[in-house]
């Protein structure tokens, strides 16, 4: 049996909305929870839904890191707080088997790089993210794209990127139900000599892995059309894109609003795309995905994006359930050694998350 800890006082809206999508997907998903936070306040919640009180534990944790903390001194000021507390259980040996978190991000990637083992060959952990895309794939008709890292490491080497493609493609094959996803490195052009020179590496050693399905590079333009499964970068590179097309997706929602208020011929035409409309809002709806990966450790970590609903949540700890059981961080370590016999990657100093 699968049991998952959720962190449930992490999130812009918890606890509420945590111990409200846990409610649900104790329901849905064959997992046992553990809920770490205030007690008191859990219990009281659980008490208005409905769920399956046997799927359901609860771990006092008093304190709470603030979403907007500086990750580091509020784990060391908060010990005791509902995250740390988190990890520190997932972390023992008779622990659950994964984390879901909605909370500070940095805090998260750092508890987790504090009480966790990095894999074999695994130098710095990645952040994942998904990315709404036009075209679809797997057997889930997923529409959407992994990009990693998406903030974790501002620097990364060539055998990182290249470990990062590795860590990607074995979570997009589990996750979509893709057997072979497409990888490509994020450049400013497609040659493979375009690029950092850690690109450049990277795409040359990326080229030798016949198990992974490279195609090369990709330019930012790529991104939405989803000419890749799996997009690498530094976390620098990444986490600017993520947030650029946030913005983008944010600035034409808010276009849309403008012109439907503003003539009555606008109005008309929305109402005529309405049903597109919906179906791009679906398409880009973030809180189907739940969260995404931190890459590279041992136990595996679900970050859900800090605004999740009680559907985000619910969804990122069946993405945690299925990791589990298709055996992740085992397919992840065997894919490394492939790697490391490739480009001698497990060589060198781990660093970083």
């Amino acid at each position: 049996m699968v049991r998952i800890a959720v962190d449930a006082m992490g999130g812009d809206d918890a606890p509420q909305a945590i111990v409200e999508g846990a409610a649900q997907a104790s329901l849905r998903t064959s997992a046992d929870l553990v809920l770490v936070g205030d007690e008191v306040r859990i219990k009281a919640l659980l008490g208005e839904l409905e769920h399956d009180a046997k799927r359901i534990d609860v771990v006092h944790a008093p304190d709470v890191i603030p979403m907007d903390a500086k990750p580091r001194e509020a784990l060391t000021a908060l010990p005791d707080a509902s995250l740390p507390r988190a990890v520190q259980l997932v972390a023992q040996p008779d622990g659950p088997d994964a984390l879901v978190s909605a909370g500070n991000t940095g805090a998260v990637v750092l508890a987790c790089a504090e009480h966790f083992q990095r894999l074999p060959g695994v130098r710095r952990t990645a952040l994942a993210a998904v990315i709404p895309t036009e075209r679809r794939r797997g057997e889930k008709d997923d529409p959407f794209t992994l990009l990693l890292d998406a903030g974790a490491n501002l620097r990364v080497q060539s055998r990182d990127l290249a470990a990062f493609a590795v860590m990607g493609s074995a979570y997009a094959s589990i996750v979509s139900r893709n057997p072979r996803p497409r990888v490509a490195l994020l450049s400013n052009g497609t040659e493979p000599t375009k690029g950092l020179p850690e690109i450049v590496e990277a795409h040359a050693m990326l080229k030798e892995l016949e198990a992974l399905h490279f195609i090369g590079n990709i330019e930012g333009v790529h991104i939405p059309r989803g000419a890749a499964d799996v997009i690498v970068c530094d976390g620098f590179t990444g986490n600017i894109t993520l947030k650029m097309l946030e913005g983008v997706s944010e600035t034409v929602t808010s276009l849309a609003r403008y012109a439907y208020r503003s003539r009555f011929t606008w109005k008309i035409a929305l109402m005529l795309l309405s049903g597109g409309i919906k179906r791009l809002k679906e398409l880009t709806d973030w809180q189907q995905y739940g969260g995404a990966p931190i890459l590279g450790f041992d136990q595996l970590c679900i970050k859900a994006h800090g605004r999740s609903g009680p559907r985000a949540i619910r969804n990122a700890i069946r993405v945690a359930e299925r990791c589990i059981e298709q055996g992740l961080a085992p397919r992840i370590r065997a894919d490394m050694e492939i790697l490391g016999r490739t480009g001698d990657l497990a060589s060198g100093d781990v660093q970083g998350p």
